[in-house]
C-alpha cells in the first residue's frame, strides 16, 4: 500500500504515512534533510551492558524518530504548531 498524497498533509495524515513506512517533514523546517519517521524494534544497552527491548503497554515498540543534521532523536514530540500545521510532506 502506498500513500498517494505527497504535500499539504495534516499531522494526522503524516502519522498515517509514517505507519506505512514513509518519511515526513514540515515544509517550513529550516534544516535540509530533516525528517521524522516511525522507528520500531527499539532497544538500548543499560549501564550493566544488558540489551533491553523497549516495550510499552499503549504503544508497543514504536516511537517517532527525528532525523536531523546532528543525528537521530528518539521520542520526538510535536509542538502545537506541528500538530496543527497543514504543510507536512512526504520526503523520499
Amino acid at each position: 500500500m502506498t500513500y498517494e498524497k505527497k504535500v499539504g498533509l495534516s499531522f494526522g495524515e503524516a502519522i498515517e504515512a509514517m505507519k506505512l513506512g514513509r518519511k515526513c517533514s514540515r515544509a517550513g523546517w529550516n534544516g535540509k534533510r530533516q525528517y521524522i519517521e516511525l522507528a520500531t524494534c527499539i532497544s538500548y544497552k543499560n549501564t550493566r551492558g544488558d540489551v533491553v527491548n523497549a516495550e510499552h503497554d499503549a504503544i508497543g515498540n514504536h516511537a517517532i524518530a527525528f532525523v536531523g543534521t546532528s543525528g537521530v532523536q528518539f521520542g520526538w514530540l510535536a509542538s502545537q504548531a506541528d500538530m496543527l500545521a497543514e504543510d507536512w510532506q512526504i520526503v523520499e
